[in-house]
């Protein structure tokens, strides 16, 4: 999740060419994180399916292998479609891994401990930025000579050791995101199953999900895509009307379409209609809850490794690594102390404080910066660490909302339809750039409004703060 952030202005400057223009590279910036962050929602549903219905580490065991292959490939993109379609592939087992792994969790150790865990979750989560970062760092500090002759070493091809040393190293960390894939081994061999799941099992609950529900998670990833098209086509290309209503009847598919495989699962189980609508309902309330945040952090916090090479001394191939190693050091304080101080206060009052902190944060990173130095990275790690500890409250709120049968396809959408939200947003961006003449502080500082969103739907969500999981 952390590479393309960190790499995607030198990989599209390759792949576009020198002549492109920027309103080209902000487009495609755009589009490759829209269809990013709909790969992760489609893997949410997919594999929260496959982990109701199969078992949580089997299904996780294909997640992790998918996104590291795709990361890996990724570094043999020829263009920026290649690229865009294959992070989309990758995001697949992202977000799968998301809603299997915490749900894996939380059901391993469902008691006191959970709030702990969640932080946990979280702060691991932004320390992988930090190995990102801290690659990206290392890299800039050798001569391409250096790296081209460790590289020919390995036994590699010249021509290969030039590709990916070239544009600041981009192809070669992308190829690094292929590491992952070599922790699927230990994990089928030391990683348990799920006694709730077991239990939810044998108990025959696992056998209402059908193969045929996945036809709903096909149209909705269609219509995703499709919304993306409409926004990824040449300026001028449609009129705006054509492309405000084709998203709207869009993201209705998709609503439909993610929704689909719980809604059958629900008729088959035989529940009462109430019971039916309650977990549904509480679906679209995580979906919200959690949209507004993603939206946040991917139309407004993740833009700052745009912003920081246009401003004086930021076009240096070290700002970008130590920004993301600062902001995700501070990111993962910000999730174990979001998760924690949930015992004492109380779920609702965290996540209303943090809309309120990262409205104030965001907006005074983006308002009073005006070159890279000291004084940029520091407002960047508090706005960091404020507006990324929504993802230590998520993994601990979100599982509490549903009942072990459904709890990954559950939690999975809830969390990771959120990213179709802020696919949505991104889409956005460049339209919102365009009206701000390129000023990214202007944009991304209107993008902090969200938060007010989020304000609104706490104020509806129960409060699960001493409550058991639902079974």
């Amino acid at each position: 999740m952390g590479l393309f952030p960190l790499v995607g202005r030198d990989a599209l400057r390759e792949l576009l060419g020198a002549e492109a223009e920027q309103a080209a590279l902000d487009l495609w910036y755009g589009v490759v994180l829209a269809c990013f962050l709909v790969g992760a929602a489609t893997g949410g549903v997919l594999f929260g399916y496959l982990g109701d219905k199969f078992g949580r580490v089997r299904a996780m065991t294909l997640s992790i292998l998918l996104y590291s292959l795709c990361s890996g490939l990724s570094a043999a993109a020829s263009g920026p479609a290649v690229l865009a379609i294959l992070r989309f592939l990758g995001a697949l087992g992202m977000g799968g891994e998301w809603a299997l792994g915490v749900a894996l969790v939380m059901e391993l150790w469902p008691g006191a401990s959970r709030a702990l865990l969640a932080g946990l979750i979280g702060a691991f989560g932004n320390l992988g930025y930090t190995i990102c970062g801290g690659m990206a760092y290392a890299l800039h500090h050798l001569t391409p000579e250096q790296v081209q002759q460790s590289l020919l070493a390995l036994g590699l091809p010249q021509e290969w050791t030039h590709a990916l040393t070239a544009h600041r190293y981009w192809r070669l960390l992308f190829l690094l995101g292929a590491i992952p894939a070599l922790l699927t081994l230990l994990i089928r061999l030391f990683v348990p199953e799920s006694d709730k799941w077991e239990h939810a099992r044998q108990a025959g609950k696992a056998f209402h999900w059908s193969e045929r529900d996945l036809l709903g998670v096909l149209l909705g990833t269609a219509s995703a895509c499709g919304v993306i098209a409409l926004w990824a086509a040449p300026a001028g290309a449609l009129p705006s009307s054509v492309r405000l209503a084709g998203s709207l009847v869009g993201l209705l598919l998709v609503v439909g379409g993610y929704l689909y495989p719980a809604r059958g699962y629900l008729l088959r189980s035989g529940l009462p209609a109430v019971q039916r609508r309650w977990v549904l309902g509480r679906m679209l309330l995580g979906a919200g809850l959690s949209g507004v945040p993603l939206l946040g952090t991917w139309a407004g916090l993740m833009w700052m490794y745009m912003w920081v090479g246009k401003l004086p001394g930021g076009d240096v191939p070290e700002a970008k690594p130590l920004l993301q190693i600062i902001s995700s050091v501070s990111a993962a304080v910000g999730c174990f102390l979001a998760a924690l101080l949930c015992a004492p206060l109380g779920r609702r009052a965290v996540y209303a404080a943090l809309c309120l902190l990262s409205l104030l944060t965001m907006v005074g990173f983006y308002r009073l910066n005006d070159h890279y130095g000291t004084t940029f990275l520091l407002t960047a790690a508090l706005m960091s660490l404020v507006s990324a500890a929504f993802y230590g409250w998520l993994p601990l709120y979100l599982p509490e909302l549903f009942p072990t049968a459904v709890r990954a396809t559950g939690q999975g959408f809830g969390f990771n339809f959120g990213r179709i939200i802020a696919a949505a947003g991104n889409l956005q961006m460049a339209n919102l750039l365009a009206a701000f003449d390129n000023d990214y502080a202007q944009a991304c500082a209107v993008v902090a409004a969200v938060y007010l969103v989020g304000l609104l739907l706490i104020a509806l969500a129960p409060e699960t703060r001493g409550r058991p999981l639902p079974e």
